[in-house]
């Protein structure tokens, strides 16, 4: 049973940049690094890419359903609790300064729209997620916060600005070796060694 790795986004080329697609931004620097290619698969709506991290076989999946109907492609490809144990999402975070991410496990959706669809498809919280922080950082190094859903809104849908994209790229380069850690040495370690910084 290989690990399916989901990165969050909506498709389409107004959506590319966009804050709300930085766990697809990252689906696809991981698969560069492991030399795959995305091709879409109707059926389950979804690009998919199959590829290996050691000896693990991994299925890269980018759901083409828009954000909040995620859990529609990925129940597809992961039909058990059993199965659930090796997924992987990755998405945004705008609780979390820009360039920190989280790995965490078996918990709530945290207010996401994608990852709560995920959870209502499966029935199950079991599974391993990587938040990639979105927000600016204040004095004390929290997260900026915007408040009211339509701050919200207009904050996560907006693209990244020229000078945070360099964080990003050194963000998404953490993220990328943390699910490789995740597939090849577990979850465990990884979080040890992630959620550290």
């Amino acid at each position: 049973m290989s690990y399916i790795i989901v990165g969050l986004g909506n498709p389409g080329e107004a959506y590319e940049g966009t804050r709300h697609n930085a766990g697809r931004m990252i689906l696809d620097n991981l698969r560069q690094s492991i030399d795959a290619a995305f091709e879409f698969d109707k059926k389950k709506n979804a690009q998919i890419a199959v590829g290996k991290i050691g000896a693990e076989k991994v299925t890269l999946v980018a759901p083409d359903t828009f954000m909040n109907n995620s859990g529609k492609a990925v129940a597809m490809l992961v039909k058990s609790a059993k199965a659930a144990e090796k997924l992987i999402v990755i998405y945004d975070d705008f609780n979390l300064p820009l360039g920190r991410i989280r790995i965490s496990y078996d918990r709530g959706d945290g207010g996401h729209n994608g990852l709560a669809s995920i959870i209502k498809s499966l029935r199950t919280t079991a599974f391993a997620r990587i938040r990639l922080g979105t927000a600016p950082e204040n004095v004390k190094g929290q997260a900026k916060v915007p408040h009211g859903e339509e701050k919200i809104e207009k904050f996560i849908l907006g693209p990244f600005r020229a000078d945070e994209l360099k964080t990003l790229k050194a963000a998404s380069k953490k993220a990328v070796g943390a699910v490789e850690m995740i597939v090849t040495e577990g979850r465990e370690k990884a979080m040890s060694l992630y959620n550290a910084g």
